[in-house]
């Protein structure tokens, strides 16, 4: 990409078949300039584990609440102001109310919602010079029946995000979330993939790419009038 295109962070890239590295893929289509942040430690620990290959250009722990102010100094220093924030990244170990722990609580806490404020904080902190256009764009859920750390860490990131909304609008920033619903990352066994097919309004799951394409849009300057907004980008869903 050309020196002076704008620079978008995306988080949360660590699989090839992740919700971040299909945003990153289309960015990198539009013109932009990407810089990418993962956690290794995370995907090793979960079932579908890490990859052999390292995606991101960052390895740094989010829920260390000093990472999210590192990275963004990290990237400045290399590649000049961020102009797009795109929060991809997630804890996500399923428990409910009965089970939950106090570590696995505040782990999620600390990853999910205060890291989210962290990063739009730096984010904002080092927007001068940095060119139109300015957006966040951050990944939310709304599944939280035996999924509760997941769940409520998802609903104070969306606070977090509309709130930059309004107060970072005097900056020149649209701030929105998405929901993209069940997407098949590698996570889905076959009884997963039937009950979300029986669930959903079109006969197929949602990839990466669906959840990519509304991101890409609302960074697009197209996407500028859309703002302070949660969207739903899930194909349908019965209720």
């Amino acid at each position: 990409m050309p020196a002076d295109a704008p620079l978008a962070l995306v988080t949360g890239v660590g699989r090839s078949i992740g919700i971040g590295a299909a945003i990153t893929a289309g960015l990198v289509g539009d013109g932009w300039r990407v810089a990418t942040a993962g956690w290794r430690d995370y995907d090793e620990r979960m079932p579908w584990g890490a990859e052999d290959r390292v995606l991101s250009n960052h390895e740094i722990d989010l829920g260390d609440p000093y990472g999210p102010g590192e990275l963004l100094r990290r990237v400045a220093a290399e590649s000049g102001p961020v102009s797009a924030l795109v929060c991809c990244h997630c804890e996500s170990v399923d428990s409910g109310i009965l089970d939950t722990s106090v570590e696995s609580f505040d782990r999620h806490m600390a990853v999910n919602a205060r890291a989210t404020w962290l990063l739009v904080k730096a984010f904002a902190e080092q927007l001068a010079g940095a060119p139109q256009p300015r957006r966040i764009v951050a990944l939310t859920s709304d599944h939280a029946v035996f999924n509760l750390p997941y769940g409520a860490s998802k609903g104070a990131l969306d606070r977090i995000v509309l709130a930059a909304a309004s107060e970072l609008a005097h900056l020149e920033v649209t701030a929105n979330v998405v929901n993209p619903g069940a997407v098949d990352t590698g996570w889905m066994d076959d009884d997963i993939r039937s009950f979300v097919r029986s669930r959903n309004l079109q006969p197929r799951i949602g990839t990466p790419d669906d959840a990519a394409h509304l991101v890409r849009f609302l960074c697009s300057p197209e996407g500028g009038w859309i703002n302070g907004q949660l969207l739903h980008s899930d194909g349908g869903v019965r209720r």
